[in-house]
């Protein structure tokens, strides 16, 4: 699948001077899509991706930015 279909889209990326951007991690560059085929999954998706990651330690916090994307 593709942008074309698959139009709605989530980027994430790490607010600036996070310690995972340094170059021996992720690197200041990185970041991620995920794409979608309605609003309404993006949407969904968005949401469950704002909540507290199962996984991490209690008081441990996600430090990356979600931004939706709608198409042009």
């Amino acid at each position: 699948m593709n942008k074309a279909s698959k139009p709605y889209g989530i980027s994430v990326s790490l607010p600036e001077n996070d310690p995972m951007s340094a170059a021996h991690l992720l690197g200041d560059e990185w970041m991620g899509m995920r794409w979608f085929e309605t609003p309404q999954q993006r949407d969904t998706a968005y949401e469950e991706m704002l909540d507290h990651p199962r996984y991490y330690r209690i008081g441990d916090a996600p430090s990356v930015l979600l931004k939706k994307i709608d198409p042009d």
